[in-house]
């Protein structure tokens, strides 16, 4: 009978108070008094720990790169892999041919051959000193990493041992830069475009071998076209055979994490500016001093042939330092950090909540994570996370991997009120208090069914726990969100992988966290 109570008219009195954070006392008033309603509020303890964040899911298109140390938590390391994708049925422009007649032409490019060959990664922001001298070095993947990219829990988290995809001493490249790229004169940083918007994108770029990564695919490439192989044929053929990607690491400099939007590898040829009528080649029209009249017009170009997309793989790999364990091992209160440091994990009171209101009815739950003030007391400072998740321990992992949003009974978000509480306040949890209560009762009863008069409701316990032993923690998770293009409708969560933390009121020996539970109870 109690779970009744707490289950099916729980479920009643939120169709009458409706899902809204505020439930008030609607409905109450229309009611006769011998029948009335009286609603009470009652608080319970939520013990909460820090855990560390071992394995967190990163499926993103951002590649996150650098190394970073806090006075508090130490220094975290930054790398990512990253695929190329080819377009389907990807072919090199034509080479210029003029018909035997004279009279017309066909192609562009001004002989069979690259120019140059560049690999360039761009990003619009960073984290941390802007003018940091650093140095990264790429390299490219290898087989290994072929046979390996068909199962994603291999990549997916950002605890992969990376070491196994790359040699060290095979080296794409390395380039020293800074986020803030000081020889860029002010011209070209603030030009912009007929519609105003900039032009001029932060980059990183390395100049590779122009035979191995231009000549050597364009061959190919023309062999593709002639029926030869089919390794442009799609993405995964072309990773397979042509170019595996690469692996980009930090390997000087403390300070900076760039934010990497895009991967391109980037090839310049030099073309023919031909008639648009005939295709003949445009010859000069006047002599000077860098030519003579009648000479080939040519111009050279650059363009993105291969590019990092969200359709093929892309990887980060984030290393923390021993400090973290520190930060682990207080008590006097919990922490959130970012990316991949530390969640905050709570205990929620279900048996003793429905061991008091068994026979009353939930209409709220709220918790509330109240973060101390964070001082700025160093140059870089971490801020607190935007958002956070609030989710089942054991729903964790399925909710990142099968893409899930939020579904107010299991798993929720908020934004941090850093302005009037510096709190992340979660107004009404009652579905998750009485979902979660309801799973055990009903294992309960058809465990009670199953054993009839040698029913032990003890040692039926200390059994539910042992199998169950999560059934009753949540995860509290730095996230980030993203919206439509209207801003107004959750569209994702991913795991926050920017640089973030907060220090939470909690822990096992500091002041306990309230789960405050307003309920209404039948006048007797």
């Amino acid at each position: 009978m109690k779970a009744k109570y707490i289950g099916i008219l729980s479920l009643a009195l939120l169709s009458i108070f409706g899902c809204d954070d505020n439930t008030g006392t609607l409905g109450m008033g229309m009611l006769p008094d011998s029948d009335g309603l009286s609603a009470h509020t009652a608080s319970f303890d939520v013990t909460t720990y820090s855990v560390e964040a071992e394995q967190v899911f990163s499926k993103t298109s951002t590649g996150y790169i650098g190394r970073f140390t806090d006075p508090d938590f130490g220094y975290y390391e930054s790398s990512f892999l990253s695929e190329l994708n080819c377009t389907d049925d990807y072919t090199f422009p034509a080479v210029y041919k003029e018909s035997a007649d004279g009279t017309s032409g066909t192609g562009m490019m001004a002989g069979d051959t690259v120019v140059s060959v560049s690999l360039v990664l761009y990003y619009e922001k960073w984290f941390g000193n802007s003018l940091n001298a650093c140095r990264m070095s790429v390299y490219e993947l290898n087989d290994e990493w072929l046979n390996d990219r068909k199962t994603a829990d291999n990549y997916r988290y950002t605890d992969f041992d990376i070491t196994k995809y790359y040699d060290p001493n095979k080296l794409l490249g390395r380039k020293a830069y800074s986020a803030y790229d000081a020889t860029i004169p002010d011209s070209v940083r603030n030009a912009t475009d007929s519609y105003g918007n900039p032009i001029y994108y932060p980059y990183v770029a390395f100049r590779l071998d122009k035979e191995q990564y231009g000549n050597r695919i364009l061959k190919l490439n023309r062999e593709y076209q002639e029926g030869k192989n089919d390794y442009f044929k799609n993405a995964e053929n072309f990773i397979n055979n042509i170019f595996k990607g690469i692996y980009a690491k930090s390997d000087y400099g403390d300070g900076t994490i760039l934010y990497i939007d895009r991967v391109d590898l980037q090839m310049q040829f030099r073309f023919h500016y031909v008639d648009e009528e005939t295709g003949l080649a445009l010859k000069k029209k006047s002599d000077d001093e860098n030519g003579k009249a009648g000479e080939d017009s040519l111009y050279y170009s650059t363009a993105t042939v291969f590019a990092s997309t969200k359709e093929v793989v892309q990887a980060n790999k984030f290393t923390n330092s021993d400090k973290l364990q520190e930060r682990l091992q207080e008590t006097d209160w919990t922490y959130i950090k970012s990316p991949a440091g530390i969640f905050t994990e709570a205990v929620l009171p279900y048996d003793e909540i429905y061991k008091e209101l068994a026979n009353d009815t939930l209409n709220a739950v709220k918790l509330t994570f109240t973060n101390y003030h964070q001082k700025d007391n160093y140059e870089f400072s971490m801020s607190a996370p935007d958002n956070v998740l609030l989710i089942r321990k054991s729903d964790y992992k399925k909710f990142f991997t099968e893409n899930q949003l939020p579904d107010n009974i299991t798993s929720y978000t908020v934004a941090h009120n850093n302005i009037a509480t510096n709190q992340y306040t979660f107004s009404n949890i009652a579905r998750l208090v009485t979902s979660c209560i309801g799973i055990k009762n009903t294992a309960k009863a058809e465990a009670q069914k199953e054993a009839g008069s040698n029913w032990n409701e003890a040692e039926w316990e200390a059994k539910w726990t042992a199998e169950n032993p999560d059934w009753d923690k949540v995860w509290l998770i730095p996230v980030s969100a993203s919206y439509d293009t209207n801003k107004t409708t959750l569209i994702g969560i991913q795991n926050d992988l920017k640089p973030s933390y907060a220090k939470l009121k909690g822990g096992t020996t500091g002041d306990k966290l309230k789960l405050e539970v307003t309920y209404t109870t039948f006048k007797k």
